[in-house]
């Protein structure tokens, strides 16, 4: 059973507010604890990091930083079947998915390792006895809150680079699923960074995310979460005057065209709508589809749903339980009012019996993507189908929502994967594919409402540092 402590300054505390129970959402029962804390460990966590930062972690080397992280990479690795064992039962996702999750938490790690003495800044030509350069520093102490949905995999996108740049880190998990986060930090924690380096305080949100968001001493916040939230992440980093980077979910489409490869199309739809249960900031949770090959490929997909296995984590099916009962009536009355609104059921799994939180992976058809289920995040696996007529439709209906995270364009006509995806308000589009496995490499984030800024790639690292130029007059 993993610590159910904060890890301030180096060593292994116990929360202000004593302790939360985990729950598994597989079988509604008791999976672990974690600290509840409060505005004070948040206090000392912050203060910790800021003296590693004015101390040995703002001496350290970026060379030694890779080094730490390469380390951190490897003990990971070689602890991923315990991590994803954890994960899956923290989270309810099958685990094989789970230990891909455990893979990446990894491989963040080892590309920021990599790329730790490789972040530097540029010379710029200037006047006759001037020589002038820039460099990129760390901005001090960053904040972290991640969501529920992939604990591992977000603590290593948010965390590594922060702490390539140079940067020290106060860590907030959901208070949902983190069982597998702490257990990482036990392995990290042992591997020689500087103490107050890494610090991490678990807890609920208003007690530990309002205090992380709200504290001066935080010189950047990374949020992943509602834009409710992201919100007031922004009011209370606009009283500080700091840089923010928000992921606030997404409605993404899948766009197919009448001349696109339907067979190719059909398990990669349907994967990125059930994967994680549909609780997927980047789900593909509309397919905005041709109108004269609408019938032909709903068919495929009514016989694709019929055929997904739900049930437990650890029966390792196609899509395990929602996170909780909370989300899960947010699921079943999203379809409710779909339905009121004039969609209808085209396909849904078969529930499986138990006292998890299931919910069947559901094909919803005559959706109008006015509709409230079409505007909205539903963070569960619930696909809308809507039909358009021509290019500037497709073009018109996939742009039509606040959310501009991710896209999908299939089609095998160049010139139009070129002008859709030229035209599409997304940070990510795909042709004929949807999404690309973690995408350590690839830089991620939002438009509209989706938030700004990126992780992912060296792009992160330029979210967690700033420039300096240094300008030299020397004769």
């Amino acid at each position: 059973m993993t610590k159910a402590q904060n890890f301030i300054n180096g060593k292994w505390v116990d929360g202000s507010l004593g302790k939360l129970d985990m729950l598994n959402p597989s079988y509604d029962r008791k999976a672990g604890e974690i600290a509840r804390s409060g505005k004070e460990d948040v206090d000392a966590a912050v203060k910790a990091a800021r003296a590693a930062f004015e101390g040995m972690w703002g001496k350290t080397s970026a060379e030694d930083r890779g080094r730490l992280l390469y380390k951190a990479a490897q003990v990971l690795l070689e602890n991923v079947d315990e991590l994803a064992e954890l994960e899956s039962k923290d989270t309810g996702k099958p685990l094989k998915q789970a230990k891909t999750d455990a893979t990446l938490i990894a491989r963040y790690f080892e590309f920021y390792a990599g790329a730790a003495d490789k972040f530097h800044g540029d010379t710029i030509p200037f006047k006759d006895g001037y020589t002038v350069y820039t460099q990129r520093v760390p901005l001090g102490v960053t904040g972290h809150i991640i969501p529920w949905n992939y604990p591992l995999q977000m603590t290593g996108r948010t965390l590594a680079p922060a702490l390539a740049a140079g940067n020290a880190v106060v860590f907030k998990p959901a208070e949902d699923a983190c069982l597998a986060v702490v257990r990482a930090f036990e392995l990290i924690s042992e591997l020689g960074f500087p103490a107050g380096t890494l610090n991490l305080v678990t807890g609920l949100g208003q007690e530990v995310g309002a205090a992380l968001a709200n504290h001066p001493g935080i010189d950047h916040m990374a949020f992943t979460g509602s834009p409710e939230v992201g919100i007031e992440i922004m009011k209370n980093s606009a009283n500080h005057i700091r840089p923010v980077l928000l992921e606030l979910g997404g409605k993404s489409p899948q766009v197919i065209f009448n001349d696109a490869d339907l067979d190719a199309a059909l398990p990669v739809v349907v994967n990125a709508i059930i994967q994680n249960a549909g609780q997927t900031c980047s789900a593909g949770s509309r397919l905005v589809i041709q109108e004269d090959i609408h019938d032909e490929f709903v068919d495929k997909l009514i016989e694709r749903f019929k055929k997904i296995k739900v049930g437990p984590a650890d029966s390792d099916p196609d899509i395990g339980p929602i996170i909780n009962k909370k989300q899960l009536k947010r699921v079943e009355d999203f379809v409710k009012r779909a339905e009121e609104a004039g969609a209808t059921i085209l396909a849904q799994a078969e529930k499986p019996e138990g006292d998890g939180y299931f919910f069947p992976p559901t094909l919803m058809g005559r959706v109008n993507n006015d509709s409230y289920i079409a505007q909205n995040e539903v963070f569960g696996p619930v696909l809308a189908v809507i039909p358009f007529k021509d290019e500037a439709d497709a073009i018109r209906i996939a742009n039509d929502v606040e959310y501009g995270l991710i896209a999908a364009v299939w089609t095998k006509d160049n010139g139009r994967a070129h002008r859709v995806t030229n035209a599409i308000h997304a940070g990510q589009v795909y042709v004929n594919g949807y999404g690309a496995g973690g995408g350590v490499e690839l830089p991620f984030g939002g438009m509209k409402k989706s938030g700004f800024g990126r992780e992912k790639g060296f792009e992160a690292l330029y979210d967690v540092t700033a420039v300096k130029t240094v300008v030299i007059n020397h004769g």
